[in-house]
């Protein structure tokens, strides 16, 4: 993919990955940032123009100082789409990025082409809470967020030697100020309401679940679909909350047969 760089109204500066021909298709990445190798977005570049921001605090650029609640990333998120010019392009997002999805389109579907969420955060059930994410040590985050802790550690860290004393606190300093971005919005539960809001997303809405996902169970999937009634949803098998990594090409396909 390639990458180009936008100022938003704002005056955030961000680098956007950008590939593919055709309709536009806007990806807000998860708690992870944009890792080196994306192979969602490399199946959905076939398709369509996909374009994919990373987020303040995700990369080198500042600006997460100016993005303090739920209102700022929400409407980060169409300054973004402002920026690139774009008319109501599909949204898809994961995790983190689903739930700053969700609010975008409950502040205006009518923007928006086809809304997908991969296993969105943004809801809390006491009955099923969820971990605490901010608690786990960052050896113990591949187990919680990967079917395949092993292959997590290595996509997550991409492969980084953590005996390498330098290498090691690169790596947990860039984990800090990701977990400190997403945890304005996250912290001390991932909880701003959004479920009073749902009821505005009349955009057509797929949701995606990993199956085995640990960090937003089954309940949750249920619970959204309940939400959001017109959502249809799909769930992968041999994934869990990571699942645009671990099942790119059954991820992508639910996305295609839906997109269109």
């Amino acid at each position: 993919m390639g990458e180009i760089s936008i100022e938003t109204r704002r005056g955030i500066r961000c680098r956007v990955r950008e590939s593919g021909e055709g309709e536009p298709l806007l990806y807000l990445h998860g708690l992870a940032g944009l890792l080196p190798e994306e192979p969602l977005l490399d199946r959905l570049s076939t398709r369509y123009r996909v374009l994919a921001p990373v987020w303040p605090g995700f990369g080198e650029e500042g600006g997460e100082d100016r993005l303090e609640d739920m209102g700022d990333f929400t409407l980060h998120g169409w300054d973004v789409l402002e920026a690139l010019e774009l008319e109501r392009p599909h949204l898809v997002g994961h995790s983190l990025g689903g739930m700053i999805a969700a609010e975008m389109a409950a502040v205006n579907s009518a923007g928006l082409g086809r809304l997908a969420l991969l296993a969105p955060l943004g809801l809390w059930m006491d009955e099923h809470p969820i971990p605490d994410i901010f608690g786990v040590t960052p050896m113990k985050v591949p187990g919680l967020l990967f079917d395949d802790a092993q292959q997590g550690q290595m996509l997550l860290s991409g492969g980084l030697d953590f005996s390498d004393n330098q290498a090691l606190t690169d790596f947990m300093v860039a984990n800090a100020r990701r977990l400190g971005t997403a945890g304005k919005i996250l912290f001390p539960i991932p909880n701003r309401r959004l479920s009073k809001r749902l009821y505005r997303l009349t955009a057509p809405t797929l949701l995606v679940w990993g199956a085995l996902d640990r960090l937003l169970p089954a309940e949750y999937a249920a619970r959204w679909r309940e939400l959001v009634p017109q959502a249809q949803l799909t769930e992968v098998e041999g994934a869990a909350h990571m699942l645009p990594l671990e099942q790119p090409e059954a991820v992508a396909k639910a996305l295609q047969d839906f997109l269109g």
